[in-house]
């Protein structure tokens, strides 16, 4: 069975929680699945969860490094360094599963911390039979294009708004 690409987009709730449903789908059908996130902290309730299920690999976390747009050019850097890594670490490892949840994807694309263009030759070259996720707002026309499903999550109403803040368990 090929493999095809699946972006989860959109300014709404859920594109995590979709890519992590599938994740879960995917595992009790017996398919092996690696999840990878990126400009997060590794601490999300779902990461912890799903670490505990058989056939699931979580990519663990070991650096934080804060939002983009308050790092220095050298924390950049070793963002950008520890995140490619991570990418091109995972590729390396799919060859054993049958899916591929790459978290944040489209933000760490475009706050630079991943090459896009990489991203794009590393979809191209992956293993056939390989499923893989994408998740994050504002992917560009090129991922969009390589990618076989693109769902937007839009939001309508959202309680931040009213300044109720995130929830663990409910957005993280």
């Amino acid at each position: 069975m090929a493999g095809l690409i699946h972006i989860y987009c959109g300014d709404g709730k859920g594109k995590t929680t979709a890519a992590m449903g599938l994740a879960l789908r995917a595992a009790g059908s017996g398919r092996k699945v690696l999840l990878l996130q990126f400009l997060k902290d590794g601490k999300s309730s779902e990461f912890a969860s799903l670490a505990h299920v058989p056939g699931i690999a979580v990519v663990p976390q070991t650096r934080s490094f804060g939002f983009s747009w308050t790092l220095t050019d050298a924390e950049r850097d070793e963002a950008k360094t520890y995140y490619t890594g991570l990418l091109e670490d995972a590729f390396r490892r799919a060859g054993g599963f049958g899916l591929l949840v790459l978290d944040e994807a489209m933000g760490a694309c475009a706050t630079g911390m991943v090459e896009e263009a990489r991203l794009l030759e590393l979809l191209a070259q992956r293993p056939a039979e390989l499923e893989v996720v994408l998740t994050g707002r504002d992917p560009s026309q090129a991922m969009q294009d390589a990618a076989d499903y693109v769902t937007e999550m839009r939001k309508v109403k959202h309680p931040f708004e009213q300044g109720v803040p995130a929830r663990e368990g409910i957005e993280y």
